[in-house]
């Protein structure tokens, strides 16, 4: 997904096509140390601090997966496009993790359960998220968590989903959620963002 303030691909792009630019993005590829760096620290915040296991779900190209296995955490990473999941996989070639062409929404995942359901922006693309939410708070072990990574971009033709929003669609699944605002930290975009960007930790059990 392109981070400009004004401009947020569509539901329907091909991210096959968009696989080879797509860590070009400075919240993509975090290939800037001090952005790498921002990330790894949230990250750490998040996610259970003794190592478990993790399900990057629209993982990308595996950025975020690669952060939470230098945390030692066993990593499953989901994307929809094959290309996206094969850089994934050349990206953390040797480390605890597995990647799996899927859909988010229904992650092929089987009967594993895991401690952290990590998701940054897919929420906003989809026609049912609190289906999608129910799904994923039934993969998460006991006293798992839900990452949840979102915003709203653009200015005249905003899309994303609000944080209001999102909290209100966990409410149901009655854990414990925390939303951290994301827009003023300039070293987790590569730059100053004036839309709105969160992220939402809620631990159940």
């Amino acid at each position: 997904m392109s981070e400009n303030s004004d401009e947020a691909i569509a539901p329907g792009v091909d991210w096959d096509a968009l696989a080879a630019s797509f860590d070009d993005e400075p919240d993509h590829g975090l290939r800037d140390a001090d952005v790498r760096r921002a990330w790894a620290a949230r990250l750490a915040s998040w996610l259970p601090e003794r190592p478990g296991d993790v399900l990057d779900l629209g993982c990308g190209t595996g950025s975020l997966s690669l952060l939470a296995a230098e945390r030692g955490h066993r990593v499953t990473g989901v994307d929809l496009s094959p290309a996206m999941v094969e850089r994934a996989r050349v990206k953390l070639a040797g480390r605890d993790a597995v990647f799996l062409t899927g859909d988010a929404t229904a992650p092929p995942v089987g009967e594993q359960r895991f401690d952290a359901v990590l998701v940054r922006h897919v929420l906003w693309t989809l026609p049912d998220p609190g289906r999608a939410l129910r799904h994923w708070r039934q993969l998460l072990r006991p006293g798992g968590r839900l990452v949840l990574v979102e915003g709203v971009w653009g200015s005249v033709a905003p899309v994303g989903i609000p944080a209001g929003r999102l909290t209100a669609l966990l409410a149901p699944l009655a854990g414990q959620a925390r939303v951290e605002r994301l827009s003023d930290d300039p070293s987790l975009w590569g730059r100053e963002v004036t839309d709105e960007r969160y992220a939402v930790v809620a631990t159940y059990g």
